[in-house]
């Protein structure tokens, strides 16, 4: 075998058979949860053969199975490490013991989650029993453009890099009644949410549902992720979430942004 042999480009240590691997785990998300190996072999372009041996050694290290049907899914090997990176995230290890306190003194659900493309991507969910909402969990993501986090984050990015990260984002989806329906709404509450530096999201995301977001920085000027609280609509109305709430919140993201800052 040649040095260079499973080389691409630039990347001289790049294993071919592995990144084939990887591009077949990343095609399952929130709203792909099973394919049938020529839908793999379509999505990746790898070719049949090729895709058929991936998917096995996959299967037979238990990060893929296989149903009946011969329908392919996410195997439980893929749950214990995605479990196991979230754990294991300092992010994470951070910001768990300020939010459970924020959760326990204000007695509503608080969340913490990073972007990721055009989804947030929820990293801590703390849940208040009586919050009625989506089946939002650990490892979740929600539409970027319709949450209070992803609605912040996205205020921090530049006109082009918010464009980007909502290129491919479907604006006539069915969401809450108050949702951006197009990219201007978005770009326009950009400016505001970020000179206030936090966003409320009212009946966006569903009907009854409402949140505050705010910043947590690291090093740097840009936000590395956010916090929010949420609340059922029916017992907050949007004008408590500037109150007392978000001066909670804020107090909790400048503690994360401190210990973040100085580990």
């Amino acid at each position: 075998m040649k040095a260079n042999d499973g080389v691409k480009g630039e990347g001289r240590y790049r294993i071919e058979a592995l990144a084939k691997g990887l591009a077949v785990l990343r095609l399952f998300d929130e709203t792909v949860t099973g394919l049938k190996l020529r839908d793999i072999s379509e999505r990746t372009g790898i070719p049949m053969p090729t895709a058929f041996r991936v998917v096995a050694t996959l299967e037979g290290e238990g990060f893929l199975e296989r149903t009946d049907d011969g329908t392919i899914r996410p195997g439980v090997a893929v749950l214990t490490l995605g479990s196991a990176a979230l754990r294991g995230s300092s992010l994470v290890q951070v910001a768990e013991r300020p939010l459970r306190r924020l959760a326990e003194s204000t007695g509503e659900t608080v969340n913490l989650g990073v972007l990721l493309g055009d989804q947030v991507l929820y990293l801590v969910r703390l849940r208040n029993s009586d919050l009625v909402t989506a089946n939002v969990q650990v490892g979740s993501t929600l539409p970027a453009a319709y949450t209070s986090m992803g609605k912040l984050l996205l205020a921090y990015l530049s006109v082009e890099e918010r464009r980007e990260a909502l290129r491919t984002h479907d604006f006539t989806a069915a969401v809450g009644p108050n949702a951006a329906r197009s990219l201007a709404e978005v770009d326009a509450a950009a400016d505001a949410i970020r000179a206030e530096g936090f966003a409320i999201q009212d009946q966006e995301v569903a009907i009854g549902l409402r949140s505050v977001s705010v910043p947590v920085f690291g090093r740097g000027e840009r936000p590395v992720a956010a916090i929010n609280i949420a609340v059922a609509a029916n017992r907050h109305d949007a004008a408590d979430l500037r109150g007392t709430l978000l001066d909670a919140l804020r107090a909790t993201a400048q503690d994360i942004s401190l210990r973040l800052a100085a580990g």
